[in-house]
Formats: structure tokens, sequence, C-alpha cells
């Protein structure tokens, strides 16, 4: 009996991400709390306002959203807002020519919002020519805004488009922006779809920079779905996750391996109030 437990002790130090801990068939797959870019709702606060948009993304079930301050309004109102509601905002964005021009003042927008995360979407860029250039310069700018946004308890992610997958040295020019980046001020945000439509595989990018991934963005392309470099497509591309091309359930997997607490469902459709919830459906029923 003590030879049996010395075993199985041993191969707890020696095998931390092995089978021993591995998932058991009919667990659930998607245990993160669900989250949603606000993106998704462009077309609904219009019609609906905003307090009832938030209201419908919390009878959802969603916890925790990724956007912005709300135009006109105070960040300390609308962060009561969502607390009224059970939401949370762990992640803002900003752009590019921002975070060059000044990242002090994007960190101090986002501590004001009390996020953890800023995320930047979009490189400047000819677009469908994205060159070395313009990756160079993004490498450069990420590492200076990042390490502000360190010093000021932040952490930096570039969502990467897809864009950026075009043939670069023995790689692509992502690869080239994760291994020059640094790792103490730069993450990385996959959104799936993008990456699917840039050519790559997000499964394979999830398990070759590991934890330079942070968050995810859960998307699904419709099949057949013509793809390039220009990381633009009609919105009604984005379908129901499980409906479309990619292996929403591989990309869970590996997300889960990597401990991902933040994935955020963008749906660019005409029909989010239709699509999403039929998304969180699918999330719910997917088991190891």
């Amino acid at each position: 009996m003590k030879k049996l437990t010395f075993t199985i002790l041993l191969l707890v130090l020696l095998l931390p991400n092995s089978e021993v801990f591995a998932q058991q068939p009919g667990d659930p797959l998607y245990t993160a709390e669900l989250g949603v870019q606000m993106y998704t709702f462009r077309n609904v606060v219009p019609e609906k306002g905003f307090e009832e948009t938030l209201d419908i993304i919390s009878e959802m079930g969603i916890k925790y959203i990724e956007g912005g301050l709300p135009q006109g309004m105070e960040a300390n109102e609308y962060l009561k807002m969502l607390s009224d509601r059970g939401l949370s905002i762990p992640s803002t964005g900003t752009g590019f020519q921002q975070l060059k021009d000044d990242p002090q003042v994007v960190a101090d927008y986002a501590n004001a919002l009390g996020v953890k995360y800023v995320m930047c979407a979009w490189i400047n860029h000819e677009t469908g020519n994205f060159n070395f250039l313009n990756a160079s310069e993004a490498v450069e700018v990420f590492n200076k805004a990042g390490k502000v946004f360190k010093e000021n308890g932040l952490t930096f992610m570039y969502h990467a488009h897809g864009y950026e997958l075009v043939p670069h040295s023995d790689g692509t020019l992502l690869d080239y922006m994760i291994e020059n980046t640094n790792p103490e001020y730069v993450s990385y945000q996959m959104d799936v779809l993008w990456i699917q439509f840039g050519g790559g595989n997000p499964e394979y990018l999830l398990k070759k920079y590991g934890h330079r991934w942070v968050s995810l963005h859960l998307k699904d392309l419709k099949k057949g779905t013509l793809k390039d470099h220009t990381g633009l497509t009609s919105g009604d591309n984005d379908v129901i996750l499980g409906t479309g091309e990619i292996n929403i359930p591989g990309i869970l997997k590996e997300a889960n391996k990597l401990g991902i607490k933040y994935m955020f469902i963008e749906d660019e459709s005409s029909d989010p109030l239709y699509q999403v919830p039929k998304s969180i459906e699918y999330l719910k029923s997917l088991t190891y």
C-alpha cells in the first residue's frame, strides 16, 4: 500500500499536467464564466437603449463583458449599472494610435474602469497588405505601451486578427510579433474566427505559444467562406457556435489546459439576440 501511495505521489510531482489530472468523460468542457464582447450588440443598443441591452445580456447568464465606457457616461455610473446586473468588465479596448501617442492616458482610462486587461484589435496598415514594417512598428509600440501598462497594474494584449498570418522567414508575421514582443509586457488574445479566416489553425497556435494567450474571442465561421488576409468579412459569416467550420471543442480543450479564464463570445451577425443564446446553449452542451 505504501509503495502504491509513493508511486501516485511521484506521478503527481513529475507530471503536473499529465493524465493524472485529466477530465473525466462527461465533465463539462466549458467551465469559464460566460463573457461577451460588447461590439456584438452594437446594433441593439440604438434600438433598445443601453440599460435594456445590459438587462438582456444579464438574462442570458453572462457575467463578463469586454468593452469601453459608453459615450457621455461617467465610469462610476457605468460600473454601478454593471454591478446592479451582476456584470463586471475585466477587459477594455484601445486604438493603435492611442497606444503609440500616449499609453499613460490609456492606462489611466483603464484603471478608472477597473479592468485587468487592455486590448488592441487592429494595427495601422494598408488593408490586405500587412507587411514587415507594420509588424516591426507594432512590436516597438506594444513593448513600450505594455511596459507602461504593467507599471500601472494592467496587462496589455494584442487581439490577433488573422492578417498577420502572411509568410515571413520560416513562419509568419504573427510568429515574428509574438517572438519579438516581451512576454513580461505583451500578451495575446486569440479571435478564433480571424485566425481561421487568415489561414491559421487556432488549436495549433494555442499549443505553440501557450501562456502568451490570455483570452479568447469565441466565434464560428460559416462553412465554405472564402479566406484572405484582410481581416474583414461579412458579419453574417459569423454563425452560431458549433454550426460553422471551426473546431470549438478542440480549441476549448487547449484553452482549458492553459487555464484561460476570459472567453468572450463575439457575434458580428445581424441577429445576435437569436444567435448568442444559441451559442451559449451549445457551449453548455459540450462535454469531455
